[in-house]
């Protein structure tokens, strides 16, 4: 993989385990030459993961929308910055630029775009690795939530096996290495239409 979006809270949150594993993510990202794609904050969990990676001499490219440039929340060092117009836009050009996805802790629009890439996967509009750094156990209530939704026949088990979790960096970065995406049968088939 040469390119990996994080999507990750604008805010520091309250662990500080989470901080440092988003350093340990942008650090690793860096050692292996994978591009970091994310949000352009120098804010919050964003800001800890791009300056890990442009520490260690990373390539990290923000992508952010004009209302939010314009907060003055961009971070100055990054490799590459993408004015989009719209969130709408933002998501398209992330999921453009990037061969896996990861989620780190934040909030509803950390939720909100992994599950539109999830979303996107189960559609079969794309076949990349999409991960959980499930740090201390952030993501475990989600995914109960979400076994839940299959047992009560609302998602279909082969979509929740689509997701790659993994409480360890390494751990989490080997299994999106080794992604075989699984044969799901479409939503809709030509009788449907």
């Amino acid at each position: 993989m040469r390119s990996i979006v994080v999507f990750c809270g604008s805010s520091e949150g309250n662990d500080p385990k989470i901080l440092q594993k988003a350093s340990v993510l942008g650090a690793t990202l860096a050692n292996k030459g994978i591009i970091l794609i994310y949000g352009a904050a120098k804010i919050g969990v964003m800001g800890k993961i791009a300056e890990a990676s442009l520490e260690k001499g990373g390539e990290v490219i923000g992508v952010i929308p004009d209302f939010l440039k314009a907060k003055e929340v961009v971070h100055p060092g990054l490799s590459e910055l993408i004015i989009t117009k719209n969130m709408h836009e933002r998501k398209l050009k992330m999921h453009e630029l990037s061969e896996g996805v990861i989620a780190l802790p934040g909030g509803y629009g950390t939720l909100e775009e992994f599950f539109e890439m999830i979303t996107w996967a189960q559609l079969g509009l794309h076949q990349k690795p999409i991960g959980i750094l499930n740090v201390g156990g952030f993501y475990d209530p989600l995914l109960s939530m979400l076994k839940k939704m299959v047992d009560k026949g609302f998602l279909k088990k082969e979509n929740l096996d689509m997701l790659l979790i993994d409480r360890t960096v390494e751990g989490l970065l080997y299994q999106m290495e080794h992604y075989r995406p699984p044969t799901v049968p479409k939503w809709i088939n030509k009788e449907q239409v």
